[in-house]
C-alpha cells in the first residue's frame, strides 16, 4: 500500500462522468522459465514482432477515433510516490536518452537490465477537444515496477537504476510504442502501469507540466498466466490478497483503463490503449 499515494476521488469521479471511449488490446507471453528470463536480444525480438502487429491495429484505432465526435477523457490518477519525474525526488525526464522505445535497460551510467515476460505497449493519444482526432507531437512518459515489485531510482537494490522508464513522441496517428517487461504485483496494489501525457516533448521535463496522468489496470486472467512463469512467484501471493474492488486507485471503476488481452503465453504481450486527453 505504501507504493502509491491516495488519489483524488472527487476529481477522478468528475472526469468519469464524461462517459466513453478507451480501449486496450494485448497479445502473447512466454510460459517457460527460459522465456521469463530471456536475454535482452531474445525479448526484443519477441516484443518487436508483437509491437509491429499492434502498430497496424493502432492506426485503425486512430482512424476510428478521428471520425468520432466525442470520447471520454482518461480518468486522472495519482502518479504515486515513485514517479521519477521531478515531482518527488529524482527526475529521469531530464536525462539524455530518456526518449526511447525500449525501456528495459537503464540509461546514463547505470547498466541494469530489467528481466521478465516481454511486454510491448502501444498507446494512441486523441484530443477530446478536437473531435477525438489523433494528437500528433504529444509526449507520453510511462513507468512501472520490475519483476520484484521495485521501482528504479527509489526501491532498495535498484536506486542506482532507471530502467522501466521512458518517453515517446506520438506520430501523425497519435501512436507511441514501448518495449518493456510485465510488471509484478506488489503488496497492496492491483498490477498496473503508470503514464503521463505532455503537450510536446519540450514540456516533458517535469511531471508538473503534464496534461494527463493515469494508470492502466492489467487484467486478472493474463496476470495469472504471467505470474505462473519463472521469477513472479511473489506476485501470485500479492495478487491473491487484493482485488480491483479494494484497490486504492481502481476501486471506483476501470472501464477506461482495463486492457483487453489476447494471445498466448509464448510470444510476449502487446497492450494497446486509446487515451483521450
Amino acid at each position: 500500500m505504501s507504493n502509491d499515494q491516495p488519489h483524488l476521488p472527487s476529481r477522478r469521479q468528475m472526469l468519469g462522468l464524461l462517459g466513453g471511449l478507451g480501449v486496450v488490446v494485448a497479445a502473447g507471453c512466454g510460459d517457460s522459465a527460459k522465456t521469463s528470463a530471456a536475454s535482452p536480444s531474445t525479448a526484443a525480438t519477441a516484443a518487436a514482432g508483437a509491437s509491429t502487429t499492434a502498430g497496424a491495429t493502432a492506426t485503425t484505432a486512430a482512424s476510428s477515433a478521428a471520425a468520432t465526435t466525442s470520447c471520454s477523457i482518461i480518468p486522472e490518477e495519482t502518479a504515486g510516490p515513485f514517479p521519477g519525474d521531478g515531482t518527488n525526488g529524482p527526475n529521469v525526464l531530464t536525462m539524455s536518452g530518456v526518449v526511447r522505445s525500449d525501456i528495459r535497460t537503464s540509461i546514463g551510467t547505470a547498466k541494469g537490465v530489467a528481466t521478465g515476460v516481454p511486454l510491448a505497449l502501444n498507446l494512441t493519444v486523441v484530443d477530446s477537444k478536437n473531435g477525438c482526432k489523433p494528437l500528433a507531437g504529444a509526449a507520453v512518459y510511462i513507468w512501472h515496477c520490475d519483476i520484484n515489485g521495485g521501482y528504479s531510482m527509489y526501491s532498495q537494490g535498484v536506486t542506482a537504476e532507471n530502467y522501466l522508464r521512458g518517453v515517446q513522441v506520438t506520430d501523425s496517428n497519435g501512436v507511441v510504442n514501448f518495449t518493456s517487461v510485465f510488471p509484478a504485483a506488489y503488496s497492496g496494489r492491483w498490477p498496473h502501469i503508470h503514464f503521463e501525457v505532455f503537450s510536446n516533448v519540450a514540456s516533458a521535463t517535469n511531471g508538473r507540466n503534464n496534461i494527463a496522468v493515469s494508470q492502466m489496470a492489467l487484467t486478472e486472467d493474463v496476470c495469472k498466466l504471467v505470474y505462473a512463469t519463472n521469477g513472479y512467484s511473489q506476485s501470485v501471493k500479492n495478487m491473491a490478497q487484493t482485488s480491483l474492488k479494494t484497490d486504492m486507485v481502481f476501486s471506483d471503476g476501470v472501464s477506461l483503463q482495463t486492457p483487453t488481452m489476447s494471445g498466448s503465453t509464448g510470444a510476449g504481450y502487446v497492450a494497446k490503449m486509446l487515451v483521450a486527453v
